[in-house]
């Protein structure tokens, strides 16, 4: 599965829109109670209530209006895997940040000092912006969206201060330091939000890569592989696409399965195939081995590749051990069908590496390590055993004591093949 952070961005945009959604809501109910409850407490007269009260929950309404459009607009965008072009998404940036300065522009009209309203509750409304701007996961929007404000707000009050007729000006409101302090305040968050937003896109982008790497790991193993396995993977550097590694293969295979399935339906068959590999699929997974095949009524598994835990052939006698103390517990609860199975362990040298193309690969074990623990499991029909291995297996057996069963010949192989019963 292929990650695009163009889809990140457009789902963080959309929390970031919500977000203001509720904050503008918010304030529109804020205003709402103020206008029919308490309208003393903002407004200067009786006069002004009636004349501008109902302006702010229009504009609150109106603004709310246009941040839900934009929420529909990306969510659309969003199920159509689109991008949204670059100058659109400034467009978007300048219309916000002009919100507080308009309301600021609009309050200066009905206050005895304009430069009062430079000072009222819309100026806060820019740093919102500013913080929110962190989830639009770009740092150049980010940081023209402090560089806006401070320049909207700066040329407000230059607007304020040198183009309005004014009777009197309070010195304290009209102080060039104090805007001009302000005025870096807003850009100095432009720059912080710039920061952490390039922050915060260089630690999605990793988590992004990491995922695309665990889905390629997936894409190669299957999802038969420990979540151990799988973090030891992540963390190795990729190299040839084969080399040679020592491993102990496991062949398990279910016993009469073709009489068991003569008179049960498909469906019934996968169940129970599903039933039994759920307990050794498992116990292989517990003990870091991987499964690399399944054969109809079995599967091979691998211990020591693609990593090597130290102790892979004791891992695998282990698994095996555990694979038969868990079928037993099942049988001895269910004696109408008892599930019969047999184990063949060996260990030596093998290839390892990915097989295929491009588009899908297979990772291989080739060798006769392989093929040398085919015919050892199958021997367990002949020693009516549950579990075999080989002489190079029984030197890492110090938990169990194996019995020697004989020395046998195999199929394709000139010398013979010493055979240990576990199980």
């Amino acid at each position: 599965m292929k990650f695009d952070f163009d889809q990140e961005i457009l789902k963080s945009e959309k929390l970031r829109i919500e977000i203001l959604i509720v904050f503008f809501f918010t304030l529109l109910l804020g205003f709402v109670f103020v206008y029919f409850f308490r309208p003393q407490d903002f407004f200067i007269s009786r006069e002004q209530v009636e004349n501008i009260g109902h302006l702010p929950i229009i504009y609150f309404a109106v603004v709310m209006s246009y941040f839900i459009a934009i929420r529909l607009r990306i969510i659309k965008a969003i199920r159509r895997d689109e991008k949204v072009p670059i100058f659109i998404r400034y467009l978007n940036a300048t219309t916000e940040i002009t919100l507080p300065t308009l309301s600021i522009y609009f309050i200066s009209l009905n206050l005895p000092s304009p430069d009062m309203a430079l000072h009222s509750p819309p100026f806060q409304v820019y740093y919102i912006f500013i913080i929110l701007s962190v989830l639009r996961l770009d740092p150049w929007l980010a940081f023209y969206t402090g560089f806006l404000a401070a320049c909207e707000y700066f040329g407000l009050f230059f607007y304020l201060k040198n183009s309005l007729s004014l009777q009197e000006i309070d010195s304290y409101y009209a102080n060039l330091g104090l805007h001009l302090a302000k005025t870096m305040l807003l850009l100095a968050g432009g720059m912080v939000a710039g920061f952490v937003t390039s922050q915060l896109q260089r630690r999605i982008t990793d988590t992004l890569n990491l995922i695309q790497e665990r889905n390629r790991i997936t894409n190669i193993f299957g999802q038969h592989v420990s979540p151990a396995v799988v973090d030891k993977l992540l963390t190795q550097k990729q190299g040839e696409d084969s080399e040679m590694k020592y491993v102990c293969m496991l062949f398990f295979d279910i016993r009469d399965f073709t009489k068991f399935s003569e008179d049960k339906d498909p469906i019934q068959v996968i169940e129970y195939l599903n039933y039994v590999f759920e307990i050794v699929v498992d116990s292989i997974l517990r003990h870091n081995g991987v499964i690399n095949k399944f054969l109809g009524d079995g599967l091979m598994a691998v211990f020591g590749a693609p990593i090597s835990s130290g102790d892979d052939v004791e891992r695998a006698i282990d698994s095996s051990l555990e694979i038969l103390e868990r079928i037993e517990k099942v049988n001895e609860t269910n004696q109408n069908h008892p599930i019969d199975f047999g184990i063949g362990l060996h260990c030596g040298e093998a290839v390892t590496g990915n097989v295929g193309t491009n588009h899908r690969k297979e990772y291989t074990i080739i060798g006769d390590v392989v093929n040398l623990a085919s015919r050892i499991e199958q021997l367990n029909k002949e020693f009516k055993t549950k579990i075999l291995a080989s002489e190079e297996v029984i030197q890492f057996a110090d938990k169990e004591v194996p019995k020697f069963l004989s020395e046998v010949q195999v199929k394709g192989r000139e010398k013979s093949v010493k055979v240990y019963k576990l199980a």
